[in-house]
């Protein structure tokens, strides 16, 4: 659709006004999915893919006729015709019905109110049902915890209720490794993790052209925020980085981390994430940290950081979120509640 170029020119200038505005409104409604989701990361679409086929899969099991697909619901703004704030209401009690997580029903419940959002700018929602909708609450805190108690299940999926906690003496000794080609990989990609932060996705991304070895720094992008960020590197990372360099383990170019063979030998293809995610289990298991994965040790990256004071601001954008609310966690967590209370006169 596109304006009729005469219509602002017309002798009924208020009706000709009217007229193209009808015409532009029609036109961002076609494409008000398309443009949301055109702003939108990678990772955030996939997580939002999936949570909207919990929404499908829910419509389905509750025998709606004609239940609409999840990717009809990512896409295609009729799929959301004849939603209601009931349904949706009923969703966030079906997931927990299937032990799905408190958070994870949050975000589910987040999604399903911005497409609805956009459904209702789309015309397809009545603006009346859309405020209702809106009104449907997720679960804070203390409200999740008071959910569990009193449900069987708990969790659905492999994702962990919580991190496993590495203490200082466990962080040192992980980041000693043998004097090996795979010992030395092993010793910065550990370091990489705890002294830095890094997302296994980031990780895996690293080449070596990200390091200057001479200004001890890492440039490096994080897709998850779009951004291209410069880490000045920790003596111990800025050490593994060198002992990996001068042995001549690190390839001249290309990936940074190199995927190993069962024998130790490490080969010319770069090691993926989710390769990552099993080293990392398997050095966490022989240092007696049962469980241990890459976001483990971002969390006790955090939990450091925000023990030692490091504003949110600072932490927030070490750490590559968009919004202050994870490091706030981090910050509150690491709070002395009685810290300045005097009991002596």
């Amino acid at each position: 659709m596109s304006l009729d170029e005469n219509a602002l020119t017309s002798t009924d200038a208020p009706a000709a006004l009217a007229r193209a505005g009808q015409v532009a409104n029609a036109a961002a409604a076609a494409g008000c999915f398309t443009d949301y989701r055109e702003r939108k990361a990678p990772n955030t679409l996939r997580r939002q893919a999936t949570e909207l086929a919990r929404f499908a899969d829910f419509l389905a099991a509750a025998a709606i006729p004609a239940a609409p697909t999840g990717h009809a619901l990512a896409h295609d703004p009729p799929a959301w015709r004849g939603v209601t704030w009931g349904l949706v209401a009923a969703f966030v009690r079906w997931l927990l019905g299937q032990g799905y997580a408190v958070g994870t029903v949050n975000l589910a419940l987040s999604t399903v109110k911005t497409y609805a959002g956009l459904a209702a700018s789309a015309g397809v929602l009545d603006p009346g049902e859309l405020v209702l909708l809106r009104a449907v609450r997720g679960y804070g805190h203390t409200e999740g915890q008071r959910v569990d108690a009193g449900r069987p299940v708990t969790r659905t999926g492999a994702k962990k209720a919580q991190a496993v906690p590495v203490t200082p003496s466990q962080a040192a000794a992980l980041k000693r490794q043998p004097a090996t080609a795979q010992g030395r990989r092993d010793a910065l990609l550990i370091c990489l993790l705890l002294d830095h932060g890094l997302r296994v996705g980031e990780l895996a991304r690293l080449t070596v052209a990200d390091f200057d070895l001479a200004a001890g720094e890492l440039r490096f992008y994080r897709p998850k925020v779009a951004k291209t960020q410069t880490h000045r590197l920790t003596p111990d990372t800025l050490r593994a980085l060198r002992a990996y360099i001068d042995a001549g383990d690190a390839p001249a170019m290309g990936p940074l981390l190199r995927a190993s063979r069962k024998g130790g030998a490490l080969t010319n293809a770069g090691l993926t994430a989710r390769a990552i995610t099993g080293r990392v289990r398997d050095l966490g298991a022989v240092g007696g940290l049962a469980g241990l994965s890459a976001h483990d040790l971002r969390h006790a990256w955090a939990t450091r950081a925000a023990r030692n004071g490091t504003p949110v601001d600072r932490l927030q954008d070490a750490g590559g979120w968009a919004s202050p609310a994870m490091p706030l966690r981090y910050v509150a967590a690491a709070q002395i509640a009685n810290e300045g209370v005097r009991l002596d006169a």
